[in-house]
């Protein structure tokens, strides 16, 4: 499913084809997603001026006057920026026409995404209000994973993807992460120091930026017909490699699941 650099570089790409534009029309085929589509939506956003184009955790904020347009990509979604309207395919839900002649489309195969109107304070909202802090801000420290780890017997790597704890750190890139650290995905959370939690906030952020500027695992770009794939799956170093040699020791990676998830690490070179 779409992770965090998978939703910033959509952000990064729609962002340019329709900040400070105004919405000219709205067609909603398909109500039933995760949670179903705002009624009335097509009302709410007319004539409305987009200002901001911002991301929490997963899910992309589009603010306009006087509220916000929540929109989650679920499992296989995805938004691209048309500059040419086209005749819709069979799981193209939601096209929002802007004054520029642009087309925003939400794409959604298993329809497990979302499309919510909110008009109140954006931190209050129910599937916002108790995500932890974005990794790649100022608030994403060593002492707030350790503060948060203490007496926690859950594995590390359930607990860094816990989204109250840490926003966007998916399966792929918690892999990645503790690779870098030189930390078993299986320890308990709780017993790993803050030394080795300050490696692990280092190797989380670079993680996600080398994502991000590869332009994610799955998602590229956005403005056309299609999107393309990213690139960084291209330069991982565990994840999907059980059985194959460490880039670092040489020995074969270990393939476990962790909470149901593919977790991939390296007895050697991790403790």
């Amino acid at each position: 499913m779409p992770e965090l650099p998978e939703v910033e570089t959509t952000r990064r790409g729609i962002e340019p084809h329709i900040l400070d534009h105004s919405v000219k029309a709205v067609i909603v085929r398909q109500t039933k997603l995760r949670w179903p589509v705002t009624a009335g939506l097509e009302n709410i956003l007319s004539e409305k001026k987009l200002s901001a184009v911002k991301r929490r955790g997963k899910y992309l904020l589009l603010e306009f006057d006087q509220g916000h347009l929540l929109i989650h990509l679920g499992m296989s979604g995805n938004l691209r920026v048309l500059d040419k309207l086209s005749a819709p395919a069979k799981h193209d839900h939601v096209d929002i026409q802007f004054d520029s002649g642009h087309c925003l489309r939400f794409t959604d195969p298993r329809r497990f995404g979302a499309v919510l109107w909110i008009d109140g304070p954006v931190d209050q909202y129910p599937l916002l209000e108790k995500l932890g802090p974005e990794p790649l801000s100022e608030d994403f420290t060593a002492q707030h994973l350790f503060d948060a780890s203490r007496k926690r017997k859950m594995p590390i790597k359930n607990f860094i993807m816990d989204q109250a704890v840490v926003v966007g750190v998916g399966n792929i890139y918690a892999n990645e992460a503790l690779y870098i650290a030189g930390i078993r995905p299986d320890r308990q959370a709780g017993s790993v120091s803050l030394k080795r939690y300050k490696k692990l906030t280092n190797a989380i952020t670079e993680t996600l930026d080398r994502a991000i500027e590869q332009g994610g695992s799955s998602i590229r770009d956005f403005l056309g017909n299609e999107g393309k794939p990213g690139y960084f799956q291209q330069s991982l170093q565990v994840y999907s490699r059980g059985g194959l040699p460490c880039y670092r020791c040489a020995r074969n990676l270990v393939e476990v699941k962790i909470g149901q998830r593919q977790s991939v690490y390296c007895m050697t070179c991790q403790t």
